[in-house]
């Protein structure tokens, strides 16, 4: 009976010690802040690994390869299927976009804790083949804001705006599959980040936990 209960003890006191490397999806429509919130994080420097998803679609004058997504051509991104390198991947306003499997595997091997951005398609992808993944739904304080930021981006066509507005109204339909929301009220990124941070805290707290396997 000890020797049960020094183990027991030994066991908990790991997993307080040494925490699982936890994996976070942020998804939500265009527009709400995905890409912002990840890039307060990264300047607060918190010690997350955070995945760079591959497109095909065109490299915007801002954007820079690597940093924002990894920018390959269809018949690079076709090989990556073909061989097996994709955790997910989903055509997104008809561009390609997919989850690196590698750089995932490494992360997490190496004890961190991985946060990637994705699609909601792509997220309903990944819950399924890693249930445990900590899924949050990032969207605006209301529809009428969401539209009007994606307006103001003034980065699409009449046509493909049409589509987003379209599409993101889907995407809210589905916010209730995720396992939280956090709402990315306009200048209160600090709020948001803050509010990711607690919930990826108290997952990591959590008794019920298991490794993330991919």
């Amino acid at each position: 009976m000890s020797s049960s209960l020094e183990e027991s003890s030994r066991e908990l006191y790991s997993h307080i010690n040494n925490p699982r490397p936890v994996l976070v999806i942020i998804s939500g429509p265009s527009g709400v802040g995905k890409d912002a919130t990840l890039q307060l994080m990264k300047e607060k420097r918190y010690p997350f690994y955070f995945v760079v998803t591959a497109t095909t679609r065109p490299r915007r004058a801002s954007e820079v390869d690597g940093v924002d997504y990894h920018f390959v051509s269809v018949g690079e991104f076709a090989e990556m299927i073909e061989q097996g390198e994709l955790l997910e991947y989903a055509v997104v306003y008809s561009d390609y976009k997919g989850i690196p499997k590698q750089h995932v595997r490494a992360a997490t091997a190496s004890g961190m804790d991985v946060i990637m951005r994705i699609d909601v398609q792509g997220a309903a992808t990944v819950r399924a083949l890693v249930p445990n993944a900590i899924s949050i739904f990032l969207t605006a304080e209301s529809e009428e804001e969401l539209v009007h930021r994606l307006q103001e981006r003034k980065t699409e066509s009449d046509d493909q705006l049409k589509m987003r507005i379209v599409t993101a109204r889907k995407e809210l339909a589905r916010a209730s599959e995720f396992d939280y929301i956090v709402v990315n009220r306009e200048d209160k990124l600090q709020d948001t980040v803050d509010k990711v941070m607690a919930i990826i805290t108290a997952e990591k707290c959590r008794t019920d936990w298991l490794p993330v396997r991919l």
